[in-house]
């Protein structure tokens, strides 16, 4: 059974989610939100206060706009998307402590935390099968 305990602690080494990145922000943790995804994605939305950074520029920017030993979340789209495990990848190349936010841009959204696009920051409606929806009662 250690052998169990010892895969899931690794794995909660490498892995986030949006739950808990929302949760480290909000208690005041600094944490390093990138967005490996293309320009064409970022624009479309974003979680808001990320840092884009296209995984194939990590190894040439990340040593010049990142603190070196500071915590780093990455992220793409969705569970669909592998652009995430490269960008971990390659900060992890450069001695970064680097988790991959499971579920990606997707899950961060219909979660219900805050988006950023050109029109500002915003939510968008839970999505009750991934978080907690607010039910309104009557009275």
């Amino acid at each position: 059974m250690i052998e169990r305990a010892d895969y899931y602690a690794a794995k909660l080494a490498y892995e986030t989610d949006a739950s808990d990145v929302h949760a480290a922000r909000m208690a005041g943790e600094t944490i390093y939100v990138i967005d490996v995804r293309s320009d064409e994605a970022w624009a479309q939305g974003r979680v808001a206060g990320a840092v884009h950074m296209h995984y194939s520029e990590i190894a040439t920017r990340a040593p010049a706009e990142i603190p070196a030993g500071a915590p780093v979340v990455v992220y793409c789209w969705s569970p669909g998307c592998n652009a995430g495990a490269k960008g971990a990848l390659e900060f992890s190349k450069l001695g970064y402590e680097v988790r991959e936010m499971i579920g990606g841009f997707e899950y961060w959204v219909r979660e219900g935390y805050p988006v950023e696009d050109a029109d500002g920051v915003h939510r968008r409606p839970v999505d009750p099968l991934t978080g907690i929806a607010r039910v309104r009662t009557r009275a």
